[in-house]
């Protein structure tokens, strides 16, 4: 079997992960997090935090000229989880788990629950289709990040465009954290800082452009630089306007490639593949296919220990894949569902893809 040369190695959860930086900030505000901290002091104490999600902005993202505004706030650069997507990255920010932990697996995930495949972002089976029969707001584990915060004493927050409240994703993520919808940029600022006023709360706040940018445009786009003007703009204005006592921490979910290559996978291929195209999941053993694509077969033990470390969700090894083509650098992997049109992707373990800054103001 050929594999390529692409390291599999991964995500730092034991202090240099996303994970350990949701640890270290409940650890500031609650005195205790069931999470391991970053290893590097990065984050100030403070009575309260406002913690802004960049959508989509890696650390590498920070160099483009209209990232003026933040690249002079960043203070350390760490992983994010495996796969390097959108909902598994608020997972573990909602949980303070690792993706083995809080068993959301990816952007596409096999429920055996359910006996089918969901897209993670919608909750309705690949293809289309109506919003799956499950409980979404038991699908995490107990307690959350904003349980654990509230039985604190404290308050946590979130700040998102009000179109997403109570969609089965807000319903999985944010359960027994206040919701504060928000229809426009200024809105969103505005509601942040008020919302931190108040000692002992936790604002966690979602910017989504630079990622819906760098997706349907790329990264060398009119377009995407004007939403890193814009995620330049509000971070500078949030700082300036942060009440004190407030830490204004920023960070990502994951980042971003332009890539230069697309493969359509054979539809028949078997084993209800699934995923965002930089990886791409099995139910069955499909490594035959390394052999003639630029991609690494990655099975068993290796492939689980890229979800993370620690206790395992109970679902785990049902929704476990059998395992993982992981694409080369510049290559995306089509399966049947796949939407074609994007430029930019993320998911695999590329600096580009995995890294994610740190910002403090």
């Amino acid at each position: 079997m050929a594999y390529s040369f692409l390291p599999v190695t991964p995500p730092d959860y034991e202090g240099g992960s996303l994970v350990n930086l949701v640890a270290t900030i409940e650890r500031h505000l609650a005195g205790s997090s069931p999470g391991i901290p970053l290893r590097q002091e990065l984050v100030p104490a403070a009575r309260s935090y406002i913690v802004v999600l960049f959508d989509g902005l890696g650390a590498g993202q920070l160099d483009h000229p209209d990232a003026v505004g933040l690249h002079p706030a960043r203070v350390g650069v760490i992983d994010t989880v495996f796969p390097a997507t959108t909902t598994s990255a608020l997972a573990s920010i909602a949980t303070g788990m690792t993706p083995a932990g809080h068993g959301l697996l990816g952007y596409e995930v096999w429920l055996p629950e359910i006996d089918q495949v969901i897209n993670t972002i919608h909750w309705k089976p690949l293809g289309g289709g109506s919003v799956v029969d499950i409980d979404f707001d038991a699908f995490l584990p107990r307690p959350n990040t904003w349980e654990r915060l509230v039985d604190a004493g404290l308050e946590p927050v979130t700040v998102q465009p009000a179109q997403f409240e109570g969609t089965p994703l807000s319903r999985v993520l944010y359960r027994s954290c206040r919701y504060e919808g928000v229809e426009t940029y200024d809105e969103w600022l505005e509601a942040t800082v008020s919302l931190a006023a108040e000692p002992g709360r936790l604002v966690f706040s979602y910017f989504g452009a630079v990622d819906v940018a760098a997706h349907l445009k790329g990264q060398t786009s009119d377009e995407y630089a004007g939403a890193l003007r814009l995620a330049s703009a509000l971070w500078e204005r949030l700082a300036a306007g942060a009440p004190d006592g407030t830490a204004v921490i920023g960070t990502a979910d994951h980042g971003h490639v332009d890539v230069a290559t697309k493969i359509e996978l054979d539809p028949d291929t078997p084993g209800d593949i699934h995923g965002d195209g930089r990886v791409i999941l099995s139910r069955s053993d499909i490594s035959h296919l390394a052999d003639g694509l630029p991609a690494t077969w990655v099975d068993g033990d290796e492939l689980a220990a890229l979800f993370g470390t620690g206790e395992r969700h109970p679902a785990f090894a049902h929704r476990m894949a059998a395992g993982a083509l992981i694409a080369d650098d510049g290559v995306r992997l089509l399966h049947h569902f796949s939407d074609k049109r994007l430029i930019g992707v993320h998911g695999a373990l590329s600096a580009a893809e995995r890294l994610i800054p740190i910002l403090v103001a």
